[in-house]
């Protein structure tokens, strides 16, 4: 066993992420993009100024031109590319608004509707661009090169993609497997958090399977390849995030697609309005000024407006309350989910084992906090996540630990060290018990596997070769894991559903505690993304939330993925479409009741937004409408539809989501 004691919050960030060098970062200005949005935010906040202080009209003027120029020709030439494909694209629609409120006088509003509209897309290209880089740094966690063993003995390191189905190669301790393969020779403890999300370090030892990527304790294995570098499954969840995300039904706030046809309509409707008065012998002035008064009464603006305030008021609020929503559709999404998918570690639990029972053997002649005491001094010098957790269980029991001398470490066994002028071995009870007849040995057999049955692991500690207590190690299930569970299953009339890399034992006693039946247990990232599938084969909507890079294909493949922020992989938070900043589960219902509440304000702001157009389209055609008091009309219900929408920002808002 190994392990520093280094904070257990850390060492689990640092091996969900698995890094293995620098990680490959875009730089911001790197993207076209997010240059012509900066372009355009500093040209209008030069000519905001001098047009508020009444400079003359020629320094702001041509600002405002350059504003719409480096902010409006990339969206407007994608929106002509798609009107040549028959499609009026919201971006061609977004340039002619800002064209169309400058031609009335209105130059800064159409500035201001360009400088957002770049902003946004300068986002969404960054967002895309970060999560090519966490799946480029994927690749990362499988070393560069292997130490590859030929018939005769001898080493020799080579590249990765040169090894072959057949090769041995030799892992060191603590160096990365180089490739999938068996273990042929030696013993070793490997963590296998980035593949399957185990909490705990997999004692491995010969005919065992090993996973490019995954990280060897203290001892050396000589491991036979069974899988090219290109069949990994470190290579396959690579592959998986990307057709994942690039086969990911292409979404549109449900506004925007009614918004094509109304928009189509619109403009097939003003030519007419201003054509058919001149037939029947209108003057030329009145009906170019109804078209005029029509086109603006008409414009979606309002319509625009009534979807977007209240998402991003509750995207606002979520982020005060630690959800971290990447963008408009996203929280959209998240109120249509009606299934949910959780990993345990890490989601469910802490992600770090603790000391859970303290068992004392008849005839030791401990209390237990001298057995405590021995173990952890023991184990102080180790590396091994369980060890951690014995020191940090002594440490909470304010234990004084004395120096313990002789220190050894076996991989797969445990420890032993001299403490007190005892010999104390701390390991596995099978291990440890092989070949001992004493009479304690079959009462502390008996007490590991009630505690094994538990769902815990069961560590030995022995004093002078006699077995004197057993410790029991699990991971720590989150305090509102429980409630998080029920509030899901009321909010989507499903009870959840558990995706998991650890052994089923474990997964079900967890599923237990905190209310879920459906467990599958023992996973792989691709069979993650197979239940994900299977679950949205019977028509659901699946959330999936977890933390680790073996996560990462499940959340691309979901309706909408989730992240626990403080633990999650890189992978993990670039790729979710949502990321729960301080781990708190209780946020993800919260936030799905938001998203409920976000959707039924866009209803009613779409309600307001069609009655007032449709009220002043009628009395336009009908009548006489004024063109100020259209204008007047048009801008008075954006208004009321922006101020209703901005509700959700109140504080009560995420309380009333919380209930």
């Amino acid at each position: 066993m190994t392990s520093t004691l280094a904070p257990a919050s850390a060492d689990r960030a640092a091996r969900a992420r698995g890094t293995a060098g620098p990680r490959r970062r875009t730089r911001v200005l790197a993207l076209p993009e997010a240059r012509w949005a900066a372009a355009t935010l500093v040209l209008f906040l030069i000519a905001l100024p001098l047009q508020l202080t009444g400079a003359p009209a020629w320094t702001w003027g041509p600002l405002y031109a350059l504003t719409y120029a480096a902010g409006g020709w990339e969206p407007g030439w994608a929106g002509l590319q798609a009107l040549r494909e028959r499609m009026l694209d919201v971006d061609l629609l977004m340039v002619v608004a800002a064209l169309g409120a400058a031609a009335i006088g209105q130059v800064m509003d159409g500035a201001l509707l360009i400088v957002i509209f770049a902003t946004s897309g300068a986002l969404e290209a960054l967002a895309t661009a970060r999560t090519a880089d966490s799946v480029r740094g994927l690749l990362d966690l499988a070393p560069a090169t292997a130490t590859r063993v030929d018939a005769d003995g001898r080493e020799e390191s080579v590249a990765v993609e040169e090894l072959t189905v057949g090769d041995t190669i030799l892992v060191r301790p603590g160096e990365r497997v180089g490739a999938d393969g068996r273990v042929l020779d030696g013993a070793s403890d490997v963590d296998q958090a980035t593949i399957t999300g185990e909490p705990l370090p997999v004692a491995k030892e010969k005919g065992d399977e090993v996973f490019a990527g995954t990280l060897n304790g203290t001892g050396a294995l000589r491991v036979r390849v069974e899988r090219d570098a290109s069949d990994t499954v470190i290579a396959r969840i690579v592959r998986m995030v990307e057709e994942a995300s690039e086969t990911k039904a292409p979404t549109q706030l449900f506004i925007e697609k009614a918004e094509q046809r109304y928009s189509l309509g619109m403009v097939a409707a003003t030519p007419a309005v201003f054509l058919v008065p001149l037939a029947f012998g209108a003057a030329l002035t009145g009906s170019l000024l109804r078209a005029m008064t029509f086109m603006i009464v008409a414009s979606p603006c309002a319509v625009v407006l009534a979807t977007m305030p209240p998402l991003l008021s509750a995207i606002a609020t979520s982020g005060r309350h630690g959800v971290l929503v990447k963008s408009a559709v996203v929280m959209e999404r998240l109120g249509e989910v009606d299934a949910v998918a959780l990993d345990k570690t890490g989601t469910l639990t802490e992600g770090t084992p603790r000391v859970t029972d303290v068992r004392l053997l008849a005839g030791a002649g401990l209390e237990e906090d001298e057995l405590l005491t021995l173990a952890a001094a023991a184990e102080h010098p180790s590396e091994h996540p369980l060890a951690r957790a014995v020191v940090d269980a002594a440490r909470e029991r304010c234990l004084d630990l004395p120096v313990a001398e002789d220190f050894g470490s076996t991989p797969g066994v445990g420890v032993t060290a001299t403490v007190d002028g005892r010999k104390i071995a701390v390991g596995a009870p099978a291990r440890l018990l092989d070949g001992v007849a004493d009479p304690g040995s079959a009462r502390a057999s008996a007490v590991a596997g009630e505690l094994e049955d538990g769902g815990r692991t069961a560590v030995l500690v022995t004093v002078d070769g006699t077995p004197a207590g057993l410790l029991g190690v699990a991971d720590r299930l989150r305090g509102d894991a429980a409630a998080t569970v029920s509030s899901l299953a009321t909010l989507t009339a499903t009870a959840p559903v558990l995706l998991t890399g650890d052994n089923l034992r474990a997964a079900a006693r967890l599923a237990a505690e905190v209310g879920i039946e459906d467990v599958r247990a023992g996973l792989l990232p691709q069979d993650k993304v197979g239940a994900v599938r299977e679950l949205e084969g019977a028509g659901r909507k699946v959330m999936v939330v977890g933390d680790g890079v073996n996560d990462a294909p499940a959340l691309a493949a979901a309706h909408t993925g989730v992240a626990m922020g403080r633990a999650g992989s890189d992978l993990a938070l670039e790729t979710a479409d949502a990321v729960i900043v301080r781990d708190e589960l209780a946020t993800v219902p919260a936030v799905i009741s938001l998203s409920r509440r976000a959707r039924r304000l866009v209803v009613q702001n779409l309600v307001i937004a069609g009655v007032c157009i449709a009220g002043l389209v009628v009395w336009d055609l009908a009548g006489t409408l004024p063109l100020p008091l259209g204008v007047a009309g048009h801008e008075g219900s954006t208004v009321i539809v922006g101020l209703n929408g901005l509700r959700l920002l109140r504080e009560a808002a995420w309380r009333r989501a919380a209930q």
